[in-house]
């Protein structure tokens, strides 16, 4: 199978399905809006693999072609998410839409994980890579990203201002913020677990 991403041509995959998830570097440019692409030049000697992301924690999908799919089903039993429901962020759909993309563009964390399979759509998952340095992760229709609890990190929409995603949980969904701003990355036990498990060496 044969992949083209915005940065080179072709690469193959030893799967039947296309991987859609592409992952890069982000520049430091602040003034532009968070919904474009923001990719640190020379793009070609900054993109992220996938594997790099694995190493971060971050699980990820492409081509599930539903919520019915089997791959998604099978997901969804073997780590026990229990609960799912829809949100759609855009800004007909989403009251506030301005206001709310801003706050989930705050850095954060959750004391479980964050769970999206994109529907329809397009979004930006941006995480802290090993140097702190933001890495964005892009999703469209298909694609199904696992962030691990206490990992930093913040979603946007892109240009388009439409993502459809399901939302998915273990038992009863917490959706809490903790923004690292107001959190002491020491004694946090969740961000503690994050680092010892996936940045010691």
């Amino acid at each position: 199978i044969f992949r083209y991403n915005i940065f080179s041509g072709p690469h193959l995959f030893p799967l039947f399905t296309k991987m859609t998830i592409q992952a890069w570097f982000m520049d430091d440019d602040v003034e532009t809006d968070q919904r474009c692409p923001h990719v640190k030049q020379p793009a070609e000697s900054n993109q992220v693999s996938l594997e790099i992301l694995a190493k971060l924690g971050v699980l990820h999908w492409s081509g599930i072609s539903g919520p019915e799919d089997p791959l998604l089903l099978k997901i969804r039993e073997d780590r026990g998410y229990s609960y799912f429901d829809i949100i759609q962020v855009a800004p007909d759909k989403l009251p506030n839409y301005e206001a709310k993309i801003k706050s989930f563009f705050e850095e954060h964390i959750h004391y479980d994980e964050e769970i999206r399979y994109c529907v329809e759509g397009n979004g930006y998952f941006d995480v802290r890579g090993f140097n702190d340095e933001w890495i964005r992760v892009s999703l469209e229709a298909g694609d199904m990203i696992i962030l691990p609890e206490g990992i930093y990190h913040r979603f946007t929409c892109d240009s388009n201002n439409y993502i459809k995603a399901m939302r998915l949980f273990v038992g009863e969904p917490v959706w809490t913020p903790y923004n690292r701003s107001d959190i002491d990355a020491k004694k946090n036990a969740s961000r503690i677990k994050y680092e010892e498990k996936f940045l010691k060496v």
